[in-house]
């Protein structure tokens, strides 16, 4: 993550639709699958909003992060179990020490994923959970991808093949915002034909469109507790360590 991109999530992380979005489908499946109290990690704070309000509801919380700058503003916001470090190395802590991992649109920044889903696996314990969330569709790679470090988007099956090769279960999996992809697939597509430089920040909108926008995810949450999407711009999974 380049400092700018920290920088505007930092200004963004309490008001804009897809934080807030994300946020609350990851709270829903941590109730659901992993609630608290337990000891929860989060491989990739970013700007550590997500782990504050993992502590609120209740978890012990560490987190680790590549970025000195993330690190720093953690250590701000009072979490002091936060530690600058490489998620592609074994990570540092005991082994079978978390109750649950939070891997948000991580993996897909990670040139070994299944290295890194390993490490994940050592420090898991046994019927622990993981809760990530990665970017879908190969075909839907661009500029956007490119300015933030992916190398690549995920097919369901490819995720499922990372998940199997290190040692972890998929217990579910599937799309999530799906209200956007239809507006995606058009921008996208212009894009491939029309080829131009794209920045890393998100798509301003107005407070109107801003509101419309929670509201269909809130209402895609509710879909998402009963039936899987059939598609969506992300994907997201549950994860479990069974042994």
């Amino acid at each position: 993550m380049q400092a700018s991109h920290l920088t505007e999530l930092i200004e963004l992380e309490d008001a804009y639709w897809w934080h807030i979005a994300k946020r609350q489908l990851v709270l829903d499946l941590l109730a659901r699958h992993a609630p608290p109290p337990g000891r929860l990690i989060e491989g990739g704070i970013g700007s550590a909003r997500n782990l504050v309000e993992f502590r609120a509801r209740g978890y012990d919380v560490a987190g680790l992060d590549i970025m000195p700058a993330a690190v720093q503003h953690a250590h701000e916001r009072g979490l002091t179990d936060v530690r600058e470090h490489d998620l592609t190395l074994p990570w540092p802590f005991a082994t079978a020490s978390a109750d649950v991992v939070v891997l948000l649109d991580v993996l897909e920044h990670l040139p070994d994923p299944v290295g890194t889903l390993r490490h994940i696996h050592k420090v898991l314990r046994p019927g622990g959970r993981v809760i990530l969330t990665v970017p879908a569709h190969p075909w839907l790679y661009g500029d956007w991808d490119a300015a933030l470090g992916h190398f690549r988007r995920y097919r369901p099956a490819e995720l499922r093949q990372h998940v199997r090769e290190s040692g972890l279960h998929v217990e579910r999996l599937s799309y999530w915002n799906g209200f956007t992809f239809p507006a995606a697939v058009a921008v996208r597509s212009f894009e491939k034909m029309f080829p131009q430089h794209r920045s890393a920040e998100f798509p301003r909108v107005s407070p109107l469109v801003n509101r419309g926008l929670l509201t269909a995810a809130s209402l895609e949450r509710w879909w998402l507790r009963h039936l899987p999407n059939a598609c969506g711009l992300s994907l997201f999974a549950v994860l479990s360590r069974t042994a």
